[in-house]
């Protein structure tokens, strides 16, 4: 599936390495709340600095709307590194990232040290024109680079990208980490060569969100759940009242072509055959809410559909039972409320029941999973929700397609 370098087939004994991590993780005055994005990347960390290289990380962390600033400095990954290393981690506090405290500080290194540069984004022009610029200053610090950053591989930025172009001019090589291999791995045989039955999950808010991944998955497995607020389109699609509840109307046609298509391929589109509604969505997200399970054949006209029902949780949770593969991207309801977490927390225990490959496609399923206190049940959870989504639609990920092939 993947045939390009490894971390594994280059030189890594006294070569600088610069390595693009996924350090975007969320912080609360100052504090790092989940760090499960810095574990992830702990294996391909220890290698490199085991073997003798000399590591220099880099990563975007946050929006960075306004320039540098303190509350997105990379400062307290450097800590939880060193917490979880065990060992220094130098941090470099230079907003330029690439400027003289950065070289300094790689200049002095040793095999096995361990360098942090400051959050690429400060600069300016890690998404720019100006990136260029920035790729090849990134490249000078270093002889090979290696990207393990699967959560921005969907983005051809400067240190994602771009700088594998001046490593090459040098002749460094440009691989792949532990992480991007695993997951490339999981995503790419999930879809390319899955254990069948498959049976692939999308919920989330909007259909235009995963207009692409409906259309790719439905060629690829057996069966496609739909939950979430984009189920209701599709239902408005088949015909059905849906009262109040979030609807796409520039996609009902859409949701109506990969119904025909479903039929025509002679797979299986599951869809809600009731739901939990309320008067309204719940404000604060939170807040305490009254509901009652209807059926999407006669939901109430003034009534909002919010979470999967009883009697499709049954539905949905007996096919995933019988699967061998499942990939699950996106919620079954509002599952940051606790009344209406149900769905999304039922295909969760369900795909922890089951005996099959689970995999989870990143953003709020991962965080779901993690919150309900089922991620070590499943095979494989994705550190990246962008980059999962394009990879389940197809598309080729800058970050990977930058990488060498294997000779």
């Amino acid at each position: 599936m993947l045939n390009k370098k490894s971390e594994d087939d280059i030189q890594i004994r006294g070569k600088r390495i610069l390595v693009r991590c996924d350090f975007n993780v969320p912080l609360k005055g100052g504090v790092i709340t989940d760090d499960t994005r810095i574990r992830a990347a702990l294996p391909t960390i220890k290698k490199l600095s085991g073997d003798g290289g000399k590591v220099i990380l880099c990563s975007h962390l946050g929006k960075v709307k306004n320039g540098p600033n303190e509350g997105e400095s990379l400062r307290p990954v450097a800590k939880r590194l060193e917490e979880l290393l065990g060992r220094p981690v130098v941090f470099v506090d230079d907003d330029h990232v690439t400027g003289e405290a950065a070289t300094k500080a790689v200049e002095a290194m040793k095999d096995g040290d361990i360098v942090l540069l400051q959050n690429t984004r400060f600069r300016g022009a890690e998404e720019t024109k100006n990136g260029e610029a920035f790729s090849k200053e990134l490249a000078d610090l270093a002889d090979n680079y290696v990207c393990d950053a699967f959560g921005s591989a969907h983005r051809a930025h400067a240190s994602v990208a771009g700088v594998t172009k001046f490593i090459r001019e040098k002749g460094g090589d440009c691989a792949v980490g532990y992480l991007m291999e695993k997951e490339i791995n999981f995503l790419g045989n999930a879809v390319e060569n899955p254990t069948r039955p498959f049976v692939a999950i999308l919920g989330g808010a909007k259909v235009a969100d995963k207009l692409n991944v409906i259309n790719n998955l439905l060629e690829k497995c057996d069966t496609l759940i739909i939950g979430g607020g984009m189920a209701y389109t599709f239902l408005k699609a088949q015909g059905y009242e849906v009262g109040t509840s979030l609807v796409d109307e520039e996609k009902i046609e859409y949701c109506a072509e990969m119904l025909k298509k479903a039929e025509k391929l002679g797979k299986k589109l599951l869809l809600p055959v009731d739901a939990m509604v309320a008067k309204a969505f719940p404000d604060p997200i939170d807040a305490p809410i009254d509901v009652n399970a209807v059926s999407t054949k006669r939901m109430p006209k003034t009534k909002m559909g919010l979470d999967i029902g009883p009697k499709t949780v049954k539905l949905y949770a007996k096919e995933i039972e019988s699967a061998k593969t499942v990939v699950w991207n996106g919620p079954m309801g509002v599952f940051e409320n606790p009344v209406l977490a149900e769905g999304t927390k039922a295909v969760a225990q369900a795909m922890a029941d089951a005996e099959a490959v689970t995999i989870i496609g990143g953003g709020d399923s991962a965080a779901a999973v993690n919150q309900m206190g089922f991620a070590d049940k499943m095979s494989h959870i994705s550190t990246g929700g962008g980059a999962s989504l394009e990879f389940l639609e197809g598309k080729e990920l800058p970050g990977v397609a930058a990488a060498d092939d294997k000779e």
